[in-house]
């Protein structure tokens, strides 16, 4: 059993940065993949990125790459999501899911977070 804990999200200016962060619990986080997904209102839920237990495989949603940077610190136990020029189509509420796979490039993950909201306005 994981449980994640996101933090991190605000309201932000176009162009501006914002880092997520979500704290897992247990004590296997590296055999864990870790993915970030985002839903906007009246939109489906969105996979943003995933990084595998050892960093080595990270996936990049085409709307996001060049902008954010997925990242993950498994002494912590913690799981980042570094986003840069940010525009208003980001906004959404951020999850934090985890996956007892790696790599795994699937989008059904076992565990989630309760998510952040992350608001950029014009």
């Amino acid at each position: 059993q994981v449980q994640l804990v996101e933090s991190g999200g605000g309201l932000v200016q176009a162009g501006g940065s914002l880092r997520l962060s979500c704290a897992a619990s247990g004590r296997t986080f590296s055999m864990y993949t870790m993915g970030w997904f985002r839903q906007a209102p009246g939109k489906e839920r969105e996979r943003v990125a995933a990084i595998s237990g050892s960093s080595g495989w990270i996936w990049y949603a085409d709307s996001v790459k060049g902008r954010f940077a997925i990242s993950r610190d498994n002494a912590k136990a913690t799981v980042y999501l570094q986003m840069n020029s940010l525009k208003p189509e980001d906004t959404a509420v951020y999850y934090c899911a985890a996956e007892p796979r790696t790599p795994y490039s699937g989008t059904s993950y076992d565990y989630w977070g309760q998510g952040t909201q992350v608001t950029v306005s014009s």
